[in-house]
């Protein structure tokens, strides 16, 4: 495990700890046509990935407002969502109560998850190795209180993504504030889970085109018929970006 501690300073803790920002998220990230047609498809892939869901319990880290636990509850699961951001989980509170969903929310840091090895069936974290200070820890974390399975997500590096993180990344040298998030590849991810007793066992591609594209052009059919041509040619294999990986505990 890495010495490196996380920095509460960091924009991934002080983005988000912010009642506009919480209030606001779930329409920036995911509103319009598009917006719902990722988080559908991301919805669809991870509970095909932990099926059979009923009675299973399930730890969702970085939840923010309760987007993917409340969709694994609704299947089912025994779900405890946990964020460093009090903010995001007033949200995601309220949108449980309303849909009439019990699902656990407590505030926690994937550096330092206060959960007992082995506690849960599966650990869930969704858009957040990404930002995470010290990702090496925080994926150690995942694998330490998960029993059989953790299912995650990142932007690969030989994708689309991989240009605007590097945009990103020199306007934060450059002293702007913003999300300044890294890519991955997924040979450095088997590595780091193998280290802790996982292997890869399923893997899903999303997007060959940016997502800030399919947006722009704002049509279901325009992403479904660009993405389906590029697939059926083997780009998204290739290509494809966000990246969802489901591990599984080795058998000792």
């Amino acid at each position: 495990m890495s010495d490196v501690e996380p920095q509460p300073d960091h924009y991934s803790y002080t983005v988000y700890a912010d009642p506009q920002k919480a209030a606001s998220f779930d329409a920036e990230r995911f509103g319009g046509p598009i917006g719902h047609l990722i988080a559908d498809a991301q919805a669809a892939v991870v509970a095909a990935f932990l099926d059979p869901l009923p009675g299973r319990t399930i730890l969702d880290v970085g939840t923010g407002t309760g987007r993917a636990a409340l969709a694994l509850a609704r299947r089912g699961a025994r779900v405890t969502g946990v964020d460093a951001s009090a903010e995001m989980l007033a949200v995601a509170r309220e949108r449980a109560a309303a849909a009439g969903l019990a699902v656990t929310f407590q505030t926690g840091d994937v550096h330092g998850l206060d959960v007992a090895d082995r506690a849960f069936d599966a650990a869930v974290c969704l858009r957040v190795l990404m930002h995470a200070p010290d990702w090496r820890r925080a994926l150690g974390e995942l694998c330490r209180v998960s029993r059989s399975q953790v299912l995650f997500d990142y932007p690969a590096l030989v994708s689309a993504a991989a240009l605007q993180a590097a945009g990103r990344r020199l306007a934060a040298r450059g002293g702007r504030r913003i999300e300044a998030y890294r890519v991955f590849t997924e040979r450095a991810l088997g590595r780091e889970l193998a280290r802790r007793g996982f292997r890869i066992a399923r893997v899903h591609r999303q997007f060959v085109l940016p997502i800030a594209l399919h947006k722009l052009v704002g049509s279901t059919g325009f992403t479904r018929a660009a993405e389906g041509a590029l697939a059926c040619v083997g780009l998204r294999w290739l290509l494809g970006s966000p990246v969802t990986i489901l591990a599984e505990r080795c058998k000792s």
